[in-house]
């Protein structure tokens, strides 16, 4: 066998095994748990209150938006960081990308915020 298939035989054992000690413990307990099924078992509740009231709330729209934009500024970080680390050694063309895409986003926010969309009302 050649080191090159070694390698991706080590990735599908170790695929398998990280799936059968995901799975095995699921089945295990489908299998010894006790099954006395009662009204008091399988009502809804939350918090160990009675459910009231329709299951369906329609949610306003800005929460939404507020938490697309917490995502976008995330992701933004998680893009920044590395690059910080390294920007000495990347030189000044990585350093015009990375205030090109700061920029991209920075109109972004200016545009959500003449929008009114950070506006809590």
């Amino acid at each position: 066998m050649t080191p090159y298939v070694q390698q991706y035989l080590l990735i599908t054992l170790l695929t398998a095994a990280a799936i059968f000690f995901g799975v095995a413990p699921l089945m295990i307990a489908r299998l010894v748990a006790p099954k006395k099924p009662g009204l008091s078992k399988q009502s809804a509740y939350e918090c160990g209150l009675e459910s009231t009231g329709d299951p369906w709330v329609q949610l306003r729209v800005e929460y939404y938006v507020y938490a697309l934009l917490f995502v976008v500024f995330d992701v933004e970080i998680v893009f920044l960081y590395p690059w910080a680390l390294v920007w000495n050694s990347l030189g000044l063309v990585a350093f015009a990308e990375m205030a090109l895409f700061l920029a991209i986003l920075a109109v972004g926010l200016a545009y959500a915020w003449k929008k009114g969309v950070l506006e809590w009302h």
